[in-house]
């Protein structure tokens, strides 16, 4: 398949690590083989990932759907968390791009040094009164930079 030459070995191994999927066999070359149960669960995981799931709700969605009783609450109540993470997300990456946009607007981009950018970064926005509240910005990228370690 196609696939299977498309998956990156250290993703794979990350994958093997995280226990999202069992230790593939390999053949004499060395290289993994994949049985379509293999590709199967790789897609899965894919497309939670391509969704932004994290590899805890991964791995709590892969759980759900092997599982044939489950219940589809429990997946809603997974998939509306994550709803809810993304929403606080776009929420502060607007508040971040209105600020951004501000700033810029406001600076001539002359040949002059003055510039509102760089006085709003050495100034902290709460002493200006700034819509955005730096602390925001520091949520925002360690829950980003969290959720690419982990992912």
């Amino acid at each position: 398949m196609q696939f299977r030459a498309i998956i990156i070995a250290s993703r794979y191994s990350y994958y093997e690590q995280t226990g999202l999927i069992p230790k593939a066999d390999r053949r004499d070359s060395g290289y993994r083989d994949y049985s379509d149960a293999d590709v199967h669960n790789l897609r899965f995981i894919r497309r939670a990932r391509d969704m932004g799931f994290a590899v805890a709700e991964i791995n709590d969605l892969l759980s759900l759907w092997r599982d044939r009783s489950r219940q589809s609450a429990d997946v809603k109540k997974i998939a509306q968390s994550h709803i809810d993470e993304l929403s606080a997300r776009i929420t502060a990456l607007e508040q971040m791009r209105g600020t951004l946009q501000t700033l810029v607007t406001g600076c001539v981009g002359d040949a002059r040094p003055d510039c509102p950018i760089i006085a709003d970064l050495e100034e902290p926005a709460e002493d200006r009164g700034s819509v955005y509240k730096p602390d925001g910005v520091a949520r925002l990228r360690h829950q980003s930079i969290t959720k690419r370690r982990v992912t």
